[in-house]
Order: structure tokens, then sequence, then C-alpha cells
């Protein structure tokens, strides 16, 4: 019946193939989710307008059984009166009601096989909608667990990226402190020798001058 069409699609459909497809797989879950919901919701209310047919169709058919009885009555009632004329119509009523109640109770046979296909439907569709749900609520818990992993890795990438980052600034620091305390003492260095150099010219000049004074003072004499 092109009731169950729709209802077959999603209890057969496979979850796993489904979310193999989605790019993502959360949110396709809540669509195959909403969707049962609302297919469950549709078919609900079709068992319950099949129950209503159902109870309807009861009782027509509790009529039409009276109106055979009744009329087989009248047609005993007839004979009774020898009456075979009246006896035959009543009789040909009774067939009348006996052929709409037989029609009837083939239709009531009918809803109540779909009803039992649709309820069996719903119940196969209720399933998949737990197991959908168990899934949804995995994957949240799966999700949450690996967010929480890539924020930790993240700090942690960050604090040692800072870390070596620190070390390598103070390195370059001390680099600095070490070339300018060579600059500063080959300076320091540079000026002493000047300085002693210029003491030592200046001895030197002092000692030539004496000598030169002493060997005029002997060329004198």
């Amino acid at each position: 019946m092109s009731i169950f069409s729709r209802m077959a699609d999603i209890i057969n459909a496979n979850l796993n193939s489904l979310l193999d497809k989605a790019e993502d797989p959360e949110k396709m879950v809540r669509l195959i989710i909403q969707e049962m919901e609302d297919e469950l919701v549709r078919e609900r209310s079709s068992l319950a307008r099949m129950l209503a047919e159902k109870k309807d169709l009861q009782r027509q058919i509790e009529r039409h059984r009276e109106r055979v009885e009744e009329w087989q009555g009248k047609a005993e009632l007839a004979l009774t009166k020898q009456r075979e004329d009246l006896a035959r119509a009543a009789l040909l009523e009774k067939k009348k009601q006996s052929e709409l109640l037989t029609a009837l109770e083939q239709e009531c046979t009918m809803v109540e096989e779909s009803m039992a296909k649709l309820t069996d439907a719903i119940s196969r569709l209720e399933a998949k909608l737990g197991d959908a749900r168990a899934r949804q609520q995995a994957m949240q818990l799966r999700q949450q667990s690996a967010q929480s992993r890539i924020n930790v890795q993240e700090r942690v990438r960050r604090s040692e990226n800072s870390e070596a980052i620190d070390k390598f600034n103070r390195m370059e620091r001390k680099i600095d402190e070490l070339e300018a305390r060579a600059d500063l003492y080959s300076e320091s260095k540079g000026l002493e020798q000047e300085f002693a150099e210029l003491e030592v010219d200046d001895t030197i000049s002092k000692e030539l001058e004496r000598l030169k004074a002493k060997m005029n003072n002997t060329k004198e004499q």
C-alpha cells in the first residue's frame, strides 16, 4: 500500500552508509532523527484513523447482521401466515443485507491487515529511532571528548612554543651581553695599551735627553 512506501525507505535505510557519505555526521543524524519523528507522527495518525474506521465498520457489520436476522425472521413469519410472496421478498432483502455484510467484513479484514502492517512498521521505525538517538548521544560524547583533547593539545603546543621562544630570547640576550662585554673589554684594553705606549715613549725620550746631555758635557771637557 502507498502509506507504507515512505516508511519502508526510512526503515530500510542503512544508517552507517548515510553517515559515511555525510560531510557533517552529527547534522545528518539530527536530520534523520527529525525525519523519523515526523514520519512516526504521520503514521501514528494514520493508525488512529484506521482504528476509527475499523470501529465504524464493526458498527455497520453489527447493524447489517441484525438486519439479516430481522429479514430471516420476517421470511419465517410470512411462511407461517401462508404468505410465500412476502417470504420470498424478505429472503431477497436478506440476501442484499448478507451481500453488504460480506463486503463490510472483507473491508474490515483489509483494514485490520493494514493496521497490523502499519503497527509492525511503526515498531521497526521506533527501534531505528532509538538506535539513531543512541548513536547521536554517542557521537556527541565522542565529539566533546575529541574537542577536549584538541583544546588540551593546542594549549600544550602554545605553552611549549611560548617556552621555547622565551628560552630562545634569553639565549639571544645572553649572547648580546657576552658580545657587549667582549667589545668593552677590547676597547678598554686598547686604551690601556695606548697609555702604556705613551708612558714608555716618554721614559725613553727622557732617557735620551739625559744621554745627550751627558755626551755634550763630555765633549766640552
